[in-house]
């Protein structure tokens, strides 16, 4: 019985049977005053339709017959059709809610799923259309519109895990009623979502908003899944309006008023209520019928809630200090941060914030931008991850979806030289007539062998340096010899560019490490003599200090500022041949000759670990992106080691090694690719996700090729340099005439000699 009915209520029938049926329809006449409204029930049985035996008979309900009914003339059913007005739920559904009053006629048809029929006798298409839950379009008009799918209230989210039916917390609506400000949020301020549920007049349910002859999927995909990402989409693009129309069209919602609040009380700093809706509370509190807290949103499997709320109340503990209510940021770090968390050494630090002298000091040293940057972004994305996906959808998922695609497209591609981004429209794939493959250039103006390469990270210049104690910087544009840095008394074994190219550190077989203005080619300090070789150097990311690397048992790994003063020595007992500093600034690696790599932290200059690769190494570098390392043996293997993890990630074999420091780089667009010299004087290149040799070049006659380098700005562009006293361009341009004026020689394989004496050393 309807609950909205008034007192002195009346409730009529009559009983009517529909043509070409067997049906039995009763009109209800319901009278709550003076007129009556009239509701359609249906007193068979929801099964299936009836069907005649004679094909000429309709299978279901031609237009004529679409009932409508009025109170208190039947008869006047034919000539009239009035707004169609939906009433799921009779038993939270109040007549007041019907638009024009209780003597508004209330057109509804019996659920059924739609069937389409050929009349075989008059060879006409008879079409019946049953509504099918709450969105299908009654047949004899088309200018009605859609009626609005409706969901019923379920107690709680799905599990992760199970079917994707209901995303999120679910809602219910009485009919008639209003959207609530929940809902109306999670439309327009937010960018994750949940499923609607129709339901049908006479009970029936249809999940995820749509009819059952809906297609269940996209090309395999879940229809609720894409249609979700797209929502979050357009919102990110900026499309508020094509979402609301794809949310009503579709019948999704993009996130649950739950997952609204969440993301609303983190955006606004509200600690608290934060917790509470992400873990739940018993004080539950409603908005328009719908449970705002209840037991919280489904986590990811695996989810940590303390270091959830360990991240929530570090951000509030902060924005206290941010604000210099220390007392109040004291309480927080006492009672709210220490319980959860069993770092120590980050509980030291967020105290040693307490001492902070200004707001900028405090976001200096706590690498946080306050409040009112992107902390609190940054914060949700972070939860975002511990959250059952189905419930909230990642941050800008399809962008990160297609990125995948695009990367995976790279990494397919064997020859990728360019650095632009693939487009969508095609798939990827260069061509090897692209690669660089072809020597342009030869550079002959060392007059010994070169054992060290490398280009400036703009790509403007190359600087080169060997046995006859010269480094040579040329400028790539025209080739031509720009600067000879001559001062050195013996061999140059590395050089290393300043991150802003204005400076140059040499090392060298003199026992000294140099350091040079590259615009006046000027030196402007040479370093306290060591008491052996000079074998590396490398510059720490900020261009306020570099590091070198000596061969001698004490002062072997020191740090120098660029007046030329010592910084630090880590005192340690190894002698170093290659150094390499993370991009990021986190790590030094520091190769010796006792087969060990060591890693340290650059930042507190402690040792994290040291791996004993059982063979001799020749070089080492780190990835750009901080987070790989290749490293060199002389048993002609170079591998690819996770830095983080340690593992092993990819071998590249081929190349002969033996007697000389060969030395090995990652290069190309991307760094796609590992390259490296051979003592046989050819050059290798590798694809670096597969691991697959795609090239075996002739470089440098009669000696070893000692070193490669790509340019960072060139992907179709390498150098490399040899025993032969040659530098040697690589491109994918028509070959033109060396600047020395010679023919490139075509090398021939190489049996070595003890020419790179430093290299040996004991």
């Amino acid at each position: 019985m309807p609950s909205e009915l008034q007192p002195h209520t009346v409730i009529s029938t009559k009983s009517i049977v529909k043509p070409y049926t067997s049906r039995r329809t009763v009109l209800v006449y319901i009278t709550c005053g003076s007129p009556a409204a009239g509701a359609l029930a249906d007193n068979i049985p929801t099964s299936t339709p009836f069907t005649s035996d004679d094909p000429s008979t309709p299978t279901s309900l031609t237009p004529p017959f679409s009932i409508s009914t009025t109170a208190p003339d039947p008869n006047d059913i034919p000539d009239r059709q009035q707004p169609n007005t939906a009433i799921e739920d009779p038993y939270n559904a109040g007549l007041d809610n019907i638009p024009g009053g209780p003597e508004v006629a209330l057109e509804a048809h019996v659920s059924r799923r739609r069937r389409r029929t050929n009349s075989s006798s008059s060879g006409e298409a008879a079409e019946a259309q049953y509504i099918t839950g709450a969105g299908t379009d009654l047949p004899y008009s088309s200018s009605e519109h859609r009626r609005k799918r409706r969901r019923h209230q379920l107690p709680m989210m799905r599990s992760e895990g199970e079917s994707s039916n209901t995303n999120g917390a679910l809602t219910s609506f009485s009919n008639g009623s209003g959207v609530s400000t929940l809902h109306k949020a999670a439309m327009s301020n937010t960018k994750n979502g949940t499923s609607k549920i129709s339901a049908s007049i006479n009970g029936s349910t249809h999940m995820n908003g749509r009819s059952e002859d809906s297609p269940a999927a996209y090309f395999g995909h879940d229809r609720e899944e894409v249609t979700r990402i797209l929502l979050q989409t357009l919102t990110d693009m900026g499309y508020t309006g094509s979402a609301e129309i794809l949310s009503k069209e579709s019948g999704f919602e993009l996130e649950s008023p739950s997952v609204a609040a969440f993301r609303n009380a983190v955006l606004q700093g509200e600690w608290a209520k934060a917790e509470d809706l992400l873990f739940g509370s018993n004080g539950a509190s409603t908005e328009g019928g719908v449970s705002i807290l209840g037991n919280g949103l489904v986590l990811a499997e695996g989810a940590d809630k303390d270091l959830m709320r360990f991240w929530l109340r570090q951000q509030k503990f902060l924005e206290l200090l941010e604000q210099r209510d220390t007392g109040r940021a004291l309480m927080v770090l006492r009672s709210e941060l220490t319980p959860l968390y069993q770092d120590v050494g980050k509980l030291h630090f967020l105290s040693s914030l307490l001492v902070c002298k200004s707001t900028d000091d405090l976001k200096s040293k706590a690498e946080w931008d306050g409040a009112h940057g992107q902390s609190r972004q940054y914060l949700l994305a972070e939860l975002s991850r511990c959250i059952a996906p189905s419930v909230m959808i990642p941050e800008h998922r399809l962008a990160v979806l297609l990125q995948q695609v695009k990367q995976a497209q790279i990494s397919a591609c064997i020859y990728h030289y360019t650095e632009a981004s693939p487009s969508l429209y095609a798939d990827h794939q260069c061509d090897r007539n692209n690669f660089p493959l072809r020597v342009v250039h030869e550079l002959d103006t060392h007059s010994g062998e070169v054992w060290n390469i490398i280009f400036s990270h703009d790509g403007a210049w190359l600087a080169t340096c060997g046995s006859d104690g010269k480094a040579i910087i040329y400028e790539v544009a025209s080739w031509k010899v720009v600067h000879i840095l001559a001062d050195h008394e013996a061999g140059i074994c590395s050089l290393a560019w300043s991150p802003d190219d204005s400076l140059v550190v040499t090392s060298s077989m003199d026992r000294k490490a140099r350091l040079w203005d590259t615009h006046t080619g000027e030196l402007l300090h040479a370093l306290s003599r060591f008491e052996e070789p000079v074998s590396s150097c490398v510059w720490a990311p900020d261009g306020r200090s570099f590091v070198t690397g000596s061969l001698s048992k004490d002062h072997n790994l020191c740090q120098w500022n660029i007046d030329g003063e010592l910084i630090y020595d880590w005192g340690r007992m190894h002698r170093i041949t290659d150094l390499a500093v993370s991009s990021d600034g986190h790590r030094l690696v520091a190769m010796d000759r006792t087969n060990h790599i060591h890693v340290y932290n650059f930042v507190t200059r402690e040792l994290e670990y040291e791996m004993d690769l059982k063979v001799e190494l020749s070089s080492v570098n780190i990835s750009h992106d901080s987070r790989q390392m290749l490293v060199s043996k002389v048993d002609g293997e170079a591998r690819l080691f996770d830095i983080v993890t340690r593992e092993t990630v990819k071998i590249f074999a081929g190349q002969k090694g033996g007697k000389f420091m060969i030395r090995s780089a990652f290069g190309g667009a991307n760094e796609s690719f590992v390259i490296s010299g051979s003592e046989d004087g050819h050059v290798f290149i590798w694809h670096k996700e597969t691991g697959a040799l795609i090239e075996r070049l002739d470089a440098h006659k009669p000696g070893p090729c000692n070193a490669v380098s790509w340019n960072p700005s060139n992907p179709c562009m390498f150098a490399t340099a040899g025993d032969d006293m040659k530098v040697r361009i690589w491109s994918n341009e028509t070959s033109e005439r060396p600047v020395s004026g010679k023919e490139v020689l075509t090398p021939v394989d190489f049996q070595g000699t003890d020419s790179n004496d430093w290299r040996l050393m004991d």
